[in-house]
């Protein structure tokens, strides 16, 4: 039987719908945490865990995984992602706890992982560097289409359906895809044979997850003991070593490394990668305050809480293939730094326009904004990051690149929900002390109680209704405070919004001054260019 050619563009369809489920995991979750919080009977910082264990297990082992396409041919290796990230979604759905839910999200990270390296790698191989620039427009647009998404497609589902529909979602999608990859995609071999650094993969995966549960947990353990007199400062600390030790590794290792840190002589790999790493910290860490502040104190369903952004999330996946072409023509790290410098001005007045009173339609401008970058950021900056790549280690490359990107998410995740728990307790305390002012004397001490207990346990934050009633209290007084409670749980968690979304906005600065190093790709004279994609076996 003869084989016949694949179409390239037939195949990065196939690739960039399991792509776009796996983005669309790492927001859609954001806007059924006030509904989780109430259904699973779960403290704030246990259902961001949901979120950040993902990233976790995204980010960590895909420098292996990347390996592993060159090894095993790519898409074998997105094959079994797939399966994995469609199977472990089902068990999401299925999950009566927050403990099993955190568990299933664990591997769907790992599906993930094997997944992503996979796509840039075809990328780079079925398209010439001249024709490149529209394949990696598409694939930014799926990217940026698929990041924002998340929330209106997530809203519709929970309200309507219930949160288990946000990953019940997933199957469908992925029994298409499997289906779809089947047929059009390559089966090409690259034939590399690689050491795998058992080693190295220890030391990454337990000092990113130390530091990570360490700073995410902090604000849970008050900062001290978490265990056998162990604290939180001494669990990041040992995080820290042991990245640090990983750095060594790779430096000392001359079989294979995991990371080869020649590769960040090339000055845009590093400096695309700082980059990559900056946009996953605001793009993971922008919408959990945004989501809690619309639903909660704007009262919100999840669908209108969805349909606030499905505006920025048409803007920006129209926009990204046209800066996709235009990439080709100019030099990308002016529309990246304009994308980041957008992003971050649009975030900006959100948190000056964010009051208790705001009506959530003054906040589309900005979120127009905030598209407008987003698209304007993926198709540049992955194209001038990997073109400057040399063909041996395209691969270990997008392993890099996409591990720095979800890094970012794993720790924008974990900083944004310990910021945002932190500053719920402060403002909250804030702002019950001036209003206890109002109450009789002999029953502020009940009212400021019964604010501490709703601030700390957090799923009262569930609803718009505010906190529980306090018990004890004479009729008219109970009204009165009840009515102080409602306005000091909203002016708190908008102040808590404000100031939270300050660290995104301030990290993509640095964004843009690392964007601002990248310099224009020429074709390296050593890469191949394929005229024609692979047979199909």
């Amino acid at each position: 039987m003869q084989a016949r050619q694949a179409n390239p563009w037939g195949a990065l369809g196939a690739l960039c719908l399991g792509f776009f489920m796996i983005l669309l995991d790492t927001t859609i979750v954001s806007i059924a945490v006030p509904a989780m919080l109430r259904e699973l009977g779960a403290g704030l910082n246990s259902v961001i865990w949901v979120i950040s264990v993902y990233l976790l297990t995204y980010a960590v082992p895909m420098l292996f995984t990347s390996r592993l396409g060159d090894r095993f041919g790519p898409k074998r290796v997105f094959l079994a992602g797939l399966i994995v990230f469609t199977a472990s979604s089902l068990w999401c759905g299925l999950a009566g706890n927050v403990e099993m839910l955190i568990a299933a999200r664990a591997v769907q990270g790992l599906g993930a992982a094997l997944m992503t390296p996979q796509t840039l790698a075809f990328i780079t191989h079925l398209f010439p560097p001249a024709k490149r620039g529209p394949a990696m427009g598409a694939w930014g647009g799926v990217a940026g289409l698929a990041t924002i998404t998340g929330p209106l497609l997530g809203g519709v589902l929970v309200q309507h359906l219930g949160w288990e529909w946000i990953f019940y979602v997933n199957v469908p999608i992925g029994i298409i895809a499997i289906g779809l990859t089947l047929w059009l995609v390559p089966d090409w071999q690259p034939k590399h044979s690689h050491s795998f650094d058992l080693i190295g993969i220890v030391l990454s995966a337990a000092g990113l997850f130390c530091v990570v549960f360490g700073v995410q947990n902090g604000q849970q353990y008050d900062w001290g003991t978490v265990f056998g007199g162990i604290t939180v400062f001494e669990i990041i600390a040992v995080g820290v070593v042991l990245l640090v030790a990983f750095v060594v590794w790779q430096h000392y290792n001359r079989r294979e490394p995991l990371v080869p840190l020649a590769v960040f002589a090339n000055r845009n790999f590093s400096a695309g990668t700082l980059t990559a790493t900056t946009v996953g910290f605001t793009m993971t860490g922008m919408f959990l305050p945004l989501v809690i502040y619309v639903q909660t104190v704007l009262g919100l369903s999840p669908t209108s809480a969805g349909l606030l952004t499905a505006p920025m999330s048409l803007l920006s996946g129209v926009i990204a293939p046209f800066v996709g072409r235009a990439s080709d023509r100019i030099n990308g790290k002016y529309l990246v730094m304009a994308g980041l410098s957008l992003l971050a001005v649009g975030m900006g007045i959100i948190a000056l326009q964010a009051r208790p009173d705001t009506s959530p339609w003054e906040l589309i401008p900005a979120l127009l904004v905030c598209g407008l970058g987003i698209g304007c950021i993926f198709s540049p900056m992955s194209n001038l990051t990997m073109g400057a790549v040399e063909p041996r280690l395209t691969g270990t490359a997008s392993g890099i690149f996409n591990t720095a990107r979800q890094v970012g998410g794993v720790l924008g995740s974990a900083a944004i929900g310990v910021l945002l728990q932190t500053r719920i307790s402060t403002s909250i305390a804030d702002e019950a002390a001036t209003a206890a002012a109002q109450l009789p004397e002999q029953y502020r001490a009940p009212f400021l109680e019964g604010i501490a207990h709703a601030a700390a346990s957090t799923g009262e934050f569930g609803s718009s209704a505010g906190p529980a009633p306090i018990p004890g209290l004479p009729a008219d007084i109970a009204a009165q405070a009840g009515r102080l409670a409602g306005e000091v749980v909203h002016s708190g968690l908008t102040d808590a919004t404000r100031t939270t979304l300050i660290l995104p906005i301030a990290v993509l600065v640095l964004g843009v001054l690392s964007a601002a190093i990248l310099r224009r790709v020429t074709p390296h004279p050593h890469t191949p260019t394929p005229k024609t994609p692979e047979p199909v076996s």
